[in-house]
């Protein structure tokens, strides 16, 4: 990669004026945030090049407050689990946590819980239970009633 005279990267301006018309394209920003979006594009693309964006991703990481013990167990109710990130209840955390770049297992790393966290709620899977065997799922050799 080559430098212009002032030490930019010309593929990184490049790559970076992308990415901001396509996020400019669909969020409203003040043309006096442009300039600062800009050139925290940059950066993060100078980062990730020179291997030391993964930095601050960690400062992140450890802002978070971790739930006591007793507020893992109240978040674990039989109509819904209630959510770390923004307090809400949902019948299954997947979807949600895609949403916020998490998978389970990282969900549950973040915020200390025990690696056997439900992801779904008692009601939600007893519903989906009933309803495979009611349509004949997991029995072998017999078709669906």
């Amino acid at each position: 990669m080559t430098k212009d005279n002032l030490g930019l990267n010309p593929d990184m301006l490049t790559m970076a004026s992308e990415l901001v018309a396509a996020y400019v394209s669909n969020n409203r920003v003040s043309l006096n945030e442009l300039p600062g979006l800009i050139g925290t594009v940059h950066a993060a693309l100078n980062g990730i090049a020179s291997g030391t964006a993964a930095g601050s991703a960690t400062a992140t990481d450890e802002e978070v407050e971790m739930p006591t013990s007793a507020q893992i167990r109240k978040s674990i109710r039989s109509d819904g689990l209630v959510s770390f990130i923004d307090g809400k209840t949902y019948q299954t955390l997947k979807r949600h946590l895609t949403k916020h770049g998490l998978d389970p297992h990282s969900y549950r790393k973040r915020f200390g819980l025990p690696v056997d966290y439900p992801v779904t709620s008692t009601s939600y899977s007893e519903r989906r239970s009933a309803l495979a065997k009611q349509i004949g799922l997991g029995r072998p050799g017999r078709s669906a009633a």
